[in-house]
């Protein structure tokens, strides 16, 4: 797919069928978030991908916006492993963490399947049951599924700055 039309057709899917994610699918949305670029390419980022019907049940526990998915992948960044601008201290871990996230979405997006980024939800408990996860700051869950027939975009999906309010050339 041409990429303008990629990006201008992700959408937030918030509603899900009962279709299982092919592995393949998901190796290849996997695939997208490790060739993601990052600050002087330091990756300071760990992926977890939940999928068993427990890690499912705790997703369910932990955010209401689970929205039922098959799966789901938890995304974290570390700052002590994250590139750092000399300059301002200005740490990357975010940045890099952004950057990963988005070309999940953009992949997921691509192979017909649907997600959304979700920020809500219980980071300290989401620790609490996965110890693994301590040292790094949760940035998302993203669920992942085959979208529902009737899945659509918001009203607020196609609301956006003009050229204009977004740049300015200096």
């Amino acid at each position: 797919m041409e990429f303008l039309q990629l990006a201008k057709e992700r959408y937030s899917c918030r509603d899900f069928s009962d279709q299982k994610v092919e592995k393949e699918k998901l190796d290849k949305i996997i695939d997208a978030a490790l060739c993601a670029p990052t600050a002087v390419n330091k990756q300071p980022y760990k992926i977890w991908i939940m999928k068993s019907d427990e890690a499912k049940q705790n997703m369910r526990n932990i955010t209401r916006f689970h929205f039922d998915a098959d799966q789901f992948l938890v995304l974290g960044c570390k700052e002590e492993d994250a590139w750092t601008r000399k300059y301002d201290q200005r740490n990357f871990a975010d940045v890099d963490g952004a950057i990963v996230g988005t070309q999940i979405m953009l992949e997921v997006q691509d192979l017909g399947l649907g997600t959304t980024w979700v920020g809500h939800f219980n980071a300290p408990k989401l620790k609490e049951i996965y110890p693994q996860m301590e040292a790094y700051d949760l940035i998302a869950i993203f669920p992942i599924g085959y979208p529902a027939k009737d899945a659509g975009p918001t009203l607020q999906h196609t609301m956006r700055k003009s050229r204009e309010e977004a740049t300015e050339t200096l």
